[in-house]
């Protein structure tokens, strides 16, 4: 196994790799629990790039101190 991809699997999935006894039901199951879990994280990086990408196009980046991107980090609607 690569030691880029070793390092980034949970341990017990690294468990379950050194364990020459375990089952493959249980490595498939680990890795759909921690593919759901990437998934997760996936949609919600998304959903912070979508915010950021309208507070952007509603800034008007110019001299003025008013900034819509700050105002609405500091109110924290966008990230709840």
């Amino acid at each position: 196994m690569p030691c880029s991809v070793a390092h980034r699997l949970p341990h017990e999935l690294l468990t379950l790799w050194q364990d020459r006894g375990r089952a493959s039901a249980d490595v498939k199951a680990l890795a759909r629990q921690h593919i759901d879990e990437l998934n997760q994280k996936i949609r919600e990086l998304g959903q912070l790039r979508d915010t950021l990408q309208d507070l952007v196009e509603h800034c008007q980046g110019d001299h003025r101190p008013d900034c819509p991107i700050l105002k609405e980090l500091a109110s924290g609607s966008c990230c709840a």
